[in-house]
């Protein structure tokens, strides 16, 4: 694996991603009754050459690799995958990756398109808060995609008590309390993060361009995406509004984020001067 370039070791990991979603489907027929043990090895083993992928382009561009579309897609699915390797311990718990291995597969598949990996002459902030804004950023995203991957298994799980009882009874899915529980902390986390890489701007914008506020595309779109949270988190915390309702909040906005983040970040001229 040493003598393999960065891109080739993603392509592995992409791999060994659809194999998972492959796999996941024979776990969604027989309605999740044993435990995940193989999802869980494969998502592992992708991580390994995902990981590697992301320390050789570091170690190319003596930078944290989150330049371009190509490197930040990377970075997030990577970071999906580690929370998931952590939160997987629990057995009843890796059942997250028949949710999550598809979506990881075609995000995978899209990052591997040529025009996405674009390498500017040089990095597009030259210190190491501009990293640490762009980390925390990315990190927050993970944290999302990985609560709405917890919100689906929810969804699921309620469909299956209300019209299939005899597979919501012998599934080893978590239970629903404990999913809407799960839901809450990672989006909780996620909202974290994001606040904070955010607090970085002003003071990166003033360095670089001499004012603390541009109304730039990517800009206007992250504060956009951070009262969407914000508002989610409002609404669960102070209206009680949790469930499905919650869970399909919780989906949609991820979803957003995905559709959107690659048009907007191509739109920006702070990020693509």
């Amino acid at each position: 694996m040493i003598g393999l370039e960065d891109r080739t070791c993603f392509l592995f990991a992409v791999i060994l991603y659809g194999i998972s979603a492959i796999y996941s489907v024979f776990l969604w027929r027989k309605g999740f009754r044993q435990d995940d043990r193989v999802g869980y090895l494969l998502l592992a083993l992708a991580f390994v050459f995902h990981t590697l992928a992301m320390f050789k382009r570091g170690f190319t561009l003596s930078r944290c690799p989150v330049n371009n579309l190509y490197e930040a897609t990377t970075f997030v699915v990577w970071t999906i995958v580690a929370a998931y390797l952590v939160i997987g311990t629990w057995p009843r718990l890796r059942f997250l990756a028949a949710f999550a291995s598809p979506a990881l597969f075609g995000i995978g598949v899209f990052a591997l398109m040529p025009g996405l990996d674009v390498r500017g002459p040089t990095p597009e902030f030259s210190h190491g808060l501009s990293s640490l804004h762009a980390a925390l950023i990315l990190l927050s995203y993970g944290a999302f995609g990985l609560s709405s991957i917890a919100a689906a298994m929810y969804l699921n799980e309620e469909h299956d008590l209300k019209f299939n009882k005899s597979r919501a009874v012998l599934s080893m899915l978590p239970s629903i309390e404990r999913l809407d529980r799960i839901t809450t902390r990672l989006l909780s986390v996620g909202f974290i993060l994001l606040t904070a890489g955010l607090a970085l701007s002003p003071f990166l914008m003033k360095e670089t361009y001499g004012v603390f506020f541009q109304a730039d595309a990517k800009i206007v779109w992250s504060a956009f995406i951070w009262l969407l949270y914000a508002g989610l988190l409002l609404m669960r915390s102070w209206f009680s509004q949790r469930g499905r309702r919650f869970a399909w909040g919780t989906v949609g906005s991820f979803s957003f984020v995905l559709l959107t983040f690659w048009g907007v970040n191509l739109l920006s001229k702070v990020h693509h001067p």
